[in-house]
């Protein structure tokens, strides 16, 4: 395999995102709502030179979450799964707490508090992107795709 020079974060969420990052140069995206529009926005990252490596947020159901919403987070995690594959991209799924710990072990429990921290993170490393709620997620799985697996290749 060639050493990755693009670097992909994607939160599977249905309101989460999609980022890819060569160190300088980054682009978002909400995540897609159709399998077409998640392939069209992941090959516009992609060009012939690339030898892109993907983080993808490793989700299960929750004690809580409704059946409704638990098949419509997997079947979202199951549609990036398999367009990464079709297209050829190499990646590594990641829990949420060991890419999380990356920015340091201690963040707010309440989770519309931890999601403003994480918006925070992601806006203190790329204060260039307009990163939102829906993309923050993402462009931190990148940047810790980048810190993590550009300086071990």
């Amino acid at each position: 395999m060639e050493s990755p020079n693009l670097f992909i974060g994607i939160d599977p969420g249905k309101s989460g995102g999609i980022c890819a990052t060569n160190g300088t140069l980054s682009v978002c995206s909400k995540c897609p709502g159709t399998i077409a529009d998640m392939v069209a926005v992941t090959n516009a990252m992609l060009d012939i030179d690339t030898h892109p490596l993907c983080i993808i947020e490793s989700v299960h159901s929750m004690p809580g979450q409704g059946v409704a919403s638990t098949f419509t987070f997997g079947y979202n995690y199951g549609n990036w799964i398999g367009m990464l594959a079709a297209l050829k991209v190499p990646y590594i799924q990641v829990t949420p707490s060991k890419w999380m710990n990356h920015y340091g072990t201690t963040r707010p429990k309440d989770k519309t508090a931890r999601k403003n921290h994480l918006k925070h993170l992601a806006q203190q490393r790329y204060p260039h992107l307009p990163i939102t709620l829906a993309t923050a997620d993402a462009v931190l799985l990148a940047h810790y795709c980048f810190t993590t697996y550009k300086l071990s290749h």
